[in-house]
């Protein structure tokens, strides 16, 4: 199966040239890479431009935007100014964080997994990070859903879901909207990928607002809401965290933001949050 990969890159001259080094030593090589240089003021660029020496089938757009990192909606802004780029020849589309360390099988095992069933829609491993020494898993979700930080899609499902939400929660949205059209969305434990930069880690006091914003435009409701958010803050071990994304979901209803739903979609979204709530009560 042919597959095109986008990776949205930020000042990550010091991740970038890992990444890309972990993609041009996969087992099945992609057809076409695209780095999108976001506004850098480091060697992002210098770096990418090395590697499109050697390798023809990786090329670099440059985009300018604003330099302030509010999550979802920067990062797919430039995926989708990669996406512009491409031609419509691929199977897989992929989008990809510039801090990781992918496995050598990492593609080979994605491409098996939509070769075999036609009605995957989604796969992805699972991101790890180092601490003392160690990579450990990074438990901030549940293990049924695909890190924003790499997400591989089969064509037809990507523009079902019509591409990627340029806001904070697109990277939930599109799984929701995936089960919304009948596709399945698979994790492999087996692909375990090492995530150079902790989530979150440059997010100020205003993005911690923009996940409660996210959780209503996704269309939960306040209850559902109160729930995920409270188990997001203990996942991250700050129970402040649950205050500052209920003040955001708030703000988001107060001021009749869009979502990023149909009212269809949005009532399939909270039936199918209540049922794995239920789920995991009773199991």
């Amino acid at each position: 199966m042919k597959y095109y990969i986008i990776i949205p890159a930020h000042n990550e001259s010091d991740f970038i040239g890992l990444t890309l080094n972990s993609i041009v030593n996969q087992t099945v090589l992609p057809s076409k890479v695209v780095v999108v240089n976001d506004n850098s003021t480091d060697e992002t660029a210098s770096i990418v431009t090395e590697f499109i020496k050697k390798h023809d089938y990786i090329s670099l757009v440059n985009k300018t935007s604003e330099a302030i990192h509010l999550p979802g909606s920067k990062v797919i802004q430039a995926f989708h100014k990669g996406f512009e780029t491409i031609d419509g020849d691929y199977d897989i589309i992929v989008k990809l964080d510039a801090d990781l360390i992918l496995p050598n099988n990492y593609f080979e095992t994605i491409c098996n997994h939509f070769k075999k069933d036609a009605t995957i829609g989604m796969v992805g491993g699972f991101a790890y990070i180092e601490k003392n020494g160690q990579w450990i898993l990074e438990n901030l979700t549940d293990k049924d859903h695909i890190r924003g930080a790499f997400k591989a899609y089969r064509k037809d499902c990507f523009l079902q879901i019509e591409n990627l939400k340029p806001a904070m929660g697109w990277d939930t949205v599109d799984e929701l909207l995936c089960k919304f059209y009948n596709w399945k969305v698979v994790t492999d434990d087996t692909l375990k990928v090492k995530h150079l930069k902790p989530t979150g880690a440059n997010y100020n006091k205003t993005a911690r607002y923009k996940q409660g914003e996210a959780f209503y435009t996704l269309g939960y409701g306040f209850i559902i809401t109160a729930i995920a958010s409270a188990k997001l803050a203990m996942l991250k071990r700050k129970p402040l965290l649950l205050i500052d994304y209920l003040i955001g979901y708030w703000k988001a209803k107060l001021a009749r933001k869009p979502l990023l739903v149909t009212t269809e979609q949005a009532k399939f979204i909270r039936n199918y949050r209540f049922q794995k709530m239920k789920q995991k009560l009773f199991r």
